[in-house]
């Protein structure tokens, strides 16, 4: 049995490995001002940035429509391919809706509910392309996936909350007062949503020790085979402290660092960082 494995863009993988496992992304849409495109192949992070210092105002983005789906699912399985799509969570967007609505046309394509975003989404469509690279069942490949989404653990530290803000996300107020007091919100996904969890006071350098360390230190029940660090346009001596944090915690076997895509930068906005890991 051939399998296809296929994930909308906000799954945040490397081009190096999306080439490596052989995955196929469903862009979603973006639109700047009157230019529409899709998701980090015709509107890249960097494009949004200077978008909102411009103009000041946020960028909007689309989910992945039937019809593109859809098109995507002829031509993966009139090549034979039993088709596994991961979808940005359905708390979050109508992707997972229209993927399924898509799916309906063919038999040979199951659609998961991966209730994260980010490069939460993106461990288990890796997990599931490595599954299927080393020969494992479609039963198998959808048993495990759908475990795995119960068992993510997503969370970013924020620098500033301009674009949550703009994005009517958190009052001028909140935004004022955090920006006052120099707190780091950590933003954390939950029950297919994403929540305010503990907040850090000082640069976000340093309060990203203290992050790291809360999300990491004392735990006996975290899957010991892979963490993500993924951000937004932050510094190189900011990842690759936090790498060196990571590394000399000794916990896990590999580390993966990764750029967001268009759809964290529009919701956090520069500076952003997080750890993104599975339980046990």
């Amino acid at each position: 049995m051939k399998i296809k494995i296929i994930s909308d863009s906000t799954c945040d993988l490397s081009p190096e490995l999306l080439e490596a496992y052989d995955i196929t992304l469903t862009p979603l849409m973006v639109t700047i001002g009157d230019k529409t495109g899709k998701d980090g192949l015709e509107i890249t992070p960097d494009e949004i940035y200077d978008f909102v210092s411009a103009n000041g105002v946020l960028p909007k983005t689309s989910a992945v429509n039937v019809a593109d789906y859809t098109a995507v699912y002829k031509e993966w399985t009139e090549k034979g391919y039993e088709i596994v799509q991961f979808c940005i969570g359905s708390g979050f967007s109508s992707t997972y809706q229209n993927a399924c609505l898509a799916a309906k046309e063919f038999p040979n394509v199951h659609v998961v509910d991966t209730k994260n975003l980010s490069t939460g989404q993106g461990y288990l469509t890796l997990y599931a392309a490595k599954m299927a690279k080393d020969g494992a069942s479609l039963e198998e490949i959808l048993q495990k996936s759908e475990e795995l989404t119960y068992k993510m653990e997503t969370s970013f530290i924020l620098d500033q909350l301009e674009y949550l803000h703009k994005g009517g996300r958190c009052s001028g107020v909140v935004a004022l007062g955090a920006n006052l007091l120099k707190l780091k919100p950590c933003i954390e996904v939950k029950d297919n949503g994403m929540v305010v969890g503990k907040k850090y006071r000082g640069d976000i350098q340093k309060a990203a020790v203290h992050y790291i360390a809360d999300r990491l230190e004392g735990r006996e029940d975290i899957d010991k085979s892979l963490i993500f660090i993924t951000h937004t346009k932050c510094s190189r001596e900011y990842v690759e402290s936090v790498r060196a944090q990571i590394e000399a915690m000794h916990i896990f076997d590999e580390i993966l660092e990764t750029e967001a895509g268009c759809t964290v930068t529009t919701h956090c906005g520069p500076s952003t960082l997080g750890v993104l890991f599975s339980r046990k």
